[in-house]
């Protein structure tokens, strides 16, 4: 069976997250969906991973298999466009060796946070308002020490069925863009509601609530109820998702 990838974006706001659940909206059930219609036959999506009620992304990818080689994909992903309404957007389908796969091929997973630095109509709804407003110095301080560790328990949600909790870290650190102050973190993968726990916790060391070396025991302890509160989903966007340069080969091929 032909295997494809499908890149898309999605506003997160009115679905429970990316994976079907039971009589809740989800992108995964309104993207299996609309393939379904489209291509005239069963589809499920497969995707790079969960990301939870409210959250966004600006970049996703999925893959999944058809009975038959499809043609005219961009006339598809234009036709696609039209079905799934303006909450989702498709950019791209291509085809893949049968072996890749959106989840376990992908090498890195890149997560951006947003906070207001003021009251703005026009980001308010995809980025939070924190006061007092946190010192990024301290933060970026606190930043370097999550390098320094691999099992990030302490920032997982409980009860989660996963086999490590180890995830190796690229990237984490703030930048002040003027209006806002905004959080990227790289890994190879993360823990289910590990970045929100992440920002919580660095929020706090940022106005002072707690020091790096509180942070260093949090994260040592493996007791997630150490760590911080976890932040509203609404200000949190997955932003990348990278694979093997090789993945569009086929492609290209065609």
């Amino acid at each position: 069976m032909p295997r494809y990838f499908i890149e898309l974006a999605y506003n997160g706001s009115n679905y429970h997250g990316w994976q079907i659940q039971p009589g809740t909206p989800t992108v995964q059930e309104e993207l299996n969906r609309a393939l379904s219609i489209l291509l005239r036959e069963d589809i499920n999506v497969v995707g790079a991973g969960r990301t939870d009620t409210g959250v966004h992304a600006s970049f996703y990818v999925a893959h999944f298999d058809t009975a038959d080689p499809l043609t005219g994909l961009e006339q598809i992903v234009y036709k696609l466009n039209r079905i799934t309404g303006k909450a989702i957007a498709i950019y791209d389908i291509y085809i893949v060796e049968s072996g890749m796969h959106a989840r376990f091929s992908a090498l890195s997973r890149t997560y951006k946070y947003y906070i207001d630095k003021q009251k703005d109509p026009f980001t308010c709804d995809y980025a939070w308002k924190v006061y007092p407003l946190p010192d990024i110095g301290k933060m970026n301080e606190a930043c370097r020490i999550l390098f320094e560790y691999t099992d990030f328990t302490s920032f997982s949600k409980l009860h989660t069925d996963v086999k490590t909790n180890d995830c190796i870290l690229y990237e984490a650190y703030w930048e002040d863009t003027g209006k806002q102050l905004v959080f990227t973190i790289k890994a190879n993968r993360f823990l289910r509601n590990m970045v929100r726990a992440v920002v919580g916790t660095l929020l706090e060391i940022g106005q002072g609530k707690m020091n790096t070396t509180e942070l260093r025991q949090i994260i040592e302890s493996k007791n997630r109820c150490n760590a911080g509160t976890s932040v509203p989903g609404n200000a949190l966007f997955l932003y990348n998702i990278e694979y093997p340069e090789n993945i569009r080969d086929l492609k290209n091929k065609s």
